[in-house]
């Protein structure tokens, strides 16, 4: 759990309240003992699973991701990553229930483009509406327009994650003010989500007003995954923080802190 989460302060989602406003992937690490051990460290409640590429119980002879992440210690959501048609990812999704027992949290991706994985709008919105319409719960990763992300809300969607910048590129965030409109407008958690690469992208994207930063390359591929961990929960916390403080005013230059006006000559 977050360190310094406020008790009032609570990332609230379909109908739970989460402390950490960090969630995870389970991708590209080392080992599943790395996987569990980053996890952990990152503090993060809620942690997305690739049903396309990772074991669940559909495999019984291979290792089980969940043996590391157990249900009862963390929300798993359930992604249709690797899926670039609506069919695909409703598919998936609908197997995911199945394996998780009628789990209806998941995280709609539908990729349009497999260099760059950016998202296939027409596609996302379809399968949305599909997803919502059969009782799932969907979180859903789209581009930084701010006119799709209150689409997908009004559709129905209980959380809208727009990219930071391509998935796994690490660039941060690349137009802060698409983000901001997206936040400004929005009735429903938003929840950055691709592109980060550091600590300090995920406190920009906190700073903003985010309700949250979904993750996995940044820390996965780190060269010390678990300390990047630490280090992406601390910059949650402080982005957060720093939101809620409220930032000083930018100036073009500094004003004194005592004024020299009406002082006795």
């Amino acid at each position: 759990m977050a360190d310094t989460a406020q008790p009032d302060d609570l990332l609230a989602l379909a109908g739970r309240t989460y402390q950490s406003r960090l969630l995870v992937g389970t991708g590209k690490y080392a080992s599943m003992e790395q996987t569990g051990t980053a996890i952990r460290a990152s503090g993060a409640d809620i942690v997305t699973v690739a049903i396309r590429r990772s074991n669940i119980g559909q495999n019984p002879d291979k290792p089980n991701l969940l043996d590391v992440i157990p249900p009862d210690e963390f929300t798993i959501l359930p992604n249709t990553a690797g899926c670039y048609t609506t069919e695909d990812a409703v598919r998936t999704c609908r197997l995911a229930r199945e394996l998780l027992d009628g789990h209806n949290l998941v995280k709609l991706e539908v990729l349009g483009d497999k260099q760059t994985l950016y998202p296939d709008i027409t596609a996302t919105l379809e399968a949305a509406q599909i997803l919502v319409d059969d009782g799932f719960e969907v979180m859903v990763y789209t581009s930084d327009d701010p006119i799709i992300a209150k689409r997908l809300e009004d559709i129905g969607c209980v959380a809208v994650m727009p990219l930071a910048a391509p998935i796994g590129s690490g660039l941060g965030i690349q137009n802060r003010y698409n983000i901001l409109t997206i936040v400004e407008n929005a009735s429903v958690p938003i929840i950055v989500d691709a592109g980060v690469g550091t600590a300090s992208d995920a406190a920009i994207a906190m700073e903003l007003g985010c309700d949250g930063v979904l993750m996995n390359t940044a820390i996965a591929e780190a060269r010390e995954p678990v300390r990047m961990a630490t280090a992406m929960r601390q910059a949650i916390d402080a982005g957060r923080n720093a939101f809620l403080a409220g930032r000083m005013p930018r100036r073009r230059y500094a004003s004194a802190s005592s004024p020299l006006t009406d002082m006795p000559g």
